[in-house]
């Protein structure tokens, strides 16, 4: 779960500045009182009420259309490929070595299926335009 946005906070430290109780702001905004509490200790001088960034690792295969089109065109061009054969020529053409487990989730977020020894788009969606869909 991603933290509430900055925003959303400073209107709960607005509120409970203006004398509106907790649990009625927790009401209002859909946060609890819980996070009211904490948004107000936060509030305390030289801290800051922004969200910390969400831990773990950015996306390898998929963080940008280019990559997204890069790995269709592969499998579009390469349909009898095992994954492994396909993480190897990811990691030779884009310079990004990969696991065979996120070459498979990577593959299979956008629809591809391999079936009956081939790799096939989404069907209905066979076209690039599907991939601005698939994030």
């Amino acid at each position: 779960m991603n933290a509430y946005s900055k925003d959303l906070g400073l209107k709960a430290l607005d509120a409970v500045e203006r004398g509106i109780p907790r649990g009625k702001v927790a009401e209002l905004l859909g946060i609890s009182v819980a996070t009211i509490s904490r948004y107000v200790k936060l509030k305390a001088p030289g801290r800051e009420t922004a969200p910390k960034p969400s831990p773990g690792r950015k996306a390898k295969i998929l963080d940008g259309f280019a990559r997204k089109r890069a790995l269709w065109h592969q499998l579009r061009g390469n349909d009898t490929a095992t994954l492994e054969e396909h993480r190897g020529m990811f990691e030779k053409r884009r310079g990004v070595s990969v696991s065979v487990a996120t070459m498979s989730r990577a593959v299979r977020k956008p629809g591809w299926a391999f079936k009956k020894d081939l790799w096939r788009p989404p069907s209905g969606t066979s076209k690039e335009g599907a991939l601005s869909g698939g994030t």
